[in-house]
């Protein structure tokens, strides 16, 4: 592995050993990282919403998304996370751009999160890559045969996704763990066009309560049937939703793998394979409470 260059700052790889800026230059050679140094860039909402809209793909979306400097307060604070590194991290360059969503574009299963870690995708430059977090979800993901390995460790690590896709409601790790409603207003742009250019999709598991209420309001933006009162998230909570060309969307929702909640045993591994389960359209021989 290439060591450090004293005289630039930069900083080795932890896979590959090529050095990198924290944070890192769009397309200079980062694993997975799907933008070029032309890819544009949005600085406000709007932009968002127009650079989103002519996206033709995935793939185009997410390297968009990935150079994205619409918020102020989140650009700042990515950026402070990658260049104050954690001590334990002190080593090694920090992605500290919008993260991009991963896994199957042609995905039937969608799990939706909150945002990436600030020393965890914002470090790594992969959702739920990084932290305990997604070394609990990734392993799950392993064991329902959706995931090629059961731990991950950065991009470029050979991790596949077959048939899900994860995406953030937020592409920016917030201050406290908070995006502001401006902020999740501002990204929504993404996430709806993601939603739309993912027509094979069958299943989203909402992780916690923030992932559901930005997926409600997300299919109410694109025309979708919602069930009126909206639900409420909960745990093993399902809501039937309708796509405008009639494909029904099951809505789960499943406690957030935050280590508040592992920790404490308020969500088990048993209870996460379960929802995995209820949110892919497969049968079990354990039913998850809709209730709780």
């Amino acid at each position: 592995m290439s060591a450090t260059d004293p005289d630039t700052g930069l900083l080795p790889h932890p896979l590959t050993g090529q050095l990198f800026p924290s944070p890192v230059l769009p397309g200079t050679g980062w694993p997975e990282d799907p933008a070029l140094p032309e890819t544009p860039v949005a600085h406000d909402a709007a932009e968002v919403r127009a650079l989103a809209n002519g996206a033709s793909g995935v793939g185009e979306l997410n390297a968009l998304c990935s150079t994205c400097r619409a918020c102020e307060r989140l650009v700042e604070w990515r950026e402070a996370v990658a260049e104050h590194k954690r001590a334990s991290f002190a080593g090694e360059p920090y992605w500290g751009r919008p993260v991009p969503s991963f896994g199957d574009p042609n995905a039937r299963l969608v799990i939706v999160g909150l945002a990436p870690a600030a020393n965890g995708g914002n470090r790594t430059g992969r959702m739920f890559t990084g932290d305990r977090a997604g070394d609990w979800l990734f392993a799950a993901l392993y064991r329902a045969g959706f995931a090629v390995h059961e731990r991950v460790s950065t991009a470029g690590d050979g991790q596949q996704l077959r048939g899900v896709r994860m995406i953030a409601p937020v592409r920016c790790a917030p201050p406290a763990n908070k995006p502001l409603p401006s902020e999740k207003a501002a990204c929504g742009g993404w996430f709806d066009r993601e939603m739309t250019l993912m027509p094979r999709v069958e299943g989203v598991m909402a992780l916690g309560g923030i992932a559901w209420q930005t997926t409600l309001a997300a299919a109410v933006r694109m025309g979708w049937k919602v069930p009126k009162p909206r639900p409420k998230f909960g745990h093993g909570a399902v809501a039937e939703l309708t796509r405008p060309d009639g494909q029904p969307v099951r809505l789960v929702g499943c406690y957030h793998v935050s280590q508040q909640n592992t920790f404490t045993g308020r969500l088990t591994e048993t209870m996460l394979d379960q929802a995995i389960t209820l949110a892919a359209g497969e049968s079990s021989d354990d039913s998850v409470n809709s209730e709780q």
